[in-house]
């Protein structure tokens, strides 16, 4: 009887002719993540990844692999031949660890998935049976199969796992399986949370901030590397872009109503992260924005902003409330850096009264008493790219 990681998968299994492509993606992630775990054996079968731990600690292998993207769920499990008599005493051990390390367990419930159709036996009579030999040998338990303590599991395919416990992943798709797209990633707390679910749909992330030296300062910008690197657990390595925005503000503080200042900024914003997107081969721009969070996302707003630009936005908190932003950024650990008070780029020349529905041609017309293409040349020659890693 041996130990070993049952890995799951949910929508990569749904993907027919591409399937191979995708495990294969998910299986390369689950070794780079373990790369530092000399002997660690991965490997796929019967729609299932396992991880041979070889004797390290498997519950910081499962916590290393329910952060990447496409994995369901993982449990630890003992493998075995499969032999009633094996099942059944593996499953008698199963619960007694379990009511050692938990003696409020009353109730159980055995739920078996045969997957070998050669296994002579059926599933209902092997949760039967395996049920049965733990009331016999465990005093003081009772079935329960609607609201059990614990659920003992049985699988037969090749071998039988025995296991009680599934520790959830976030599910999704594996990194590097649907493109590249760029983040403007701004600081607050809805952008990091955008981009992590971008990459959670198998979109590798770079991303672009935007601040104004020096009316924001290094901690403003160690705050963003910071989250950079809390997104890199899930997402790998993440090169980060620095564009100072500062001589743009001016030019529209200097010529533009300043009322425009925040739909003129957006709309560089996007024209500079489109640019340096099409040269690292981005397909795509995601922000954080809400319809109707603040002035710029209205919905005229961001139809404004969308017209600077050809390249794809996407914004996957589009409909959402702030709560549930702030709840899932919370869950993926981005929520206490992002509230750090510190200055970012949207509040230097903030206007008292800024559009917030603003009309197209007021605005272009505001854009032609700028210098666009030489201002976004300026900034994007003095740019700076960091790449940022979680073990920096």
């Amino acid at each position: 009887m041996e130990n070993i990681i049952i890995v799951r998968y949910g929508e990569v299994a749904l993907k027919r002719l591409n399937k191979k492509f995708f495990e294969d993606k998910l299986v390369g992630q689950i070794q780079h993540a373990l790369s530092d775990l000399e002997g660690i054996r991965v490997y796929k079968a019967h729609s299932r990844i396992y991880v041979d731990p070889v004797g390290y600690d498997i519950q910081d292998i499962i916590d290393r692999l329910k952060k990447i993207f496409g994995i369901v769920s993982l449990s630890a499990a003992k493998r075995f031949e499969a032999d009633m008599d094996r099942i059944k005493e593996a499953a008698l051990k199963e619960l007694e660890d379990r009511i050692a390390r938990d003696n409020s367990i009353k109730t159980f419930k055995a739920e078996t998935r045969r997957g070998d159709k050669k296994f002579p036996l059926q599933s209902p009579e092997i949760s039967r049976d395996v049920g049965a030999y733990l009331l016999q040998n465990i005093d003081n338990i009772s079935v329960d199969v609607h609201n059990p303590d614990v659920i003992i599991y049985t699988e037969v395919r090749d071998k039988a796992f025995v296991f009680s416990d599934k520790t959830d992943g976030f599910g999704g798709l594996p990194l590097g399986t649907n493109g590249k797209a760029l983040l403007l990633l701004s600081g607050g707390i809805d952008s990091p949370v955008a981009g992590w679910l971008v990459a959670k749909r198998g979109v590798e992330i770079e991303a672009m901030h935007f601040h104004s030296f020096p009316f924001t300062s290094d901690r403003s910008r160690e705050k963003v590397n910071d989250l950079a690197r809390i997104l890199s657990i899930y997402c790998g390595k993440i090169k980060l872009y620095f564009i100072n925005l500062l001589p743009i503000q001016k030019e529209i503080n200097e010529k533009c109503p300043k009322g425009e200042m925040t739909i003129l900024s957006r709309r560089f914003m996007m024209k500079i992260a489109e640019r340096v997107g099409r040269e690292n081969n981005c397909d795509a721009l995601i922000t954080g924005e809400s319809i109707g969070q603040v002035a710029s996302q209205t919905i005229k707003g961001l139809y404004v902003t969308n017209e600077s630009v050809e390249m794809p936005i996407f914004r996957p908190l589009i409909a959402m409330d702030k709560v549930d932003i702030v709840n899932l950024a919370k869950e993926i650990g981005t929520y206490e850096t992002s509230i750090l008070p510190f200055e970012d780029c949207c509040t230097v020349f903030l206007p008292k009264h800024p559009v917030t529905q603003p009309r197209l041609h007021r605005i272009l017309e505001s854009e032609e008493r700028l210098d666009v293409e030489g201002l976004i040349n300026e900034v994007i020659n003095s740019m700076e790219v960091e790449t940022i890693t979680f073990d920096d």
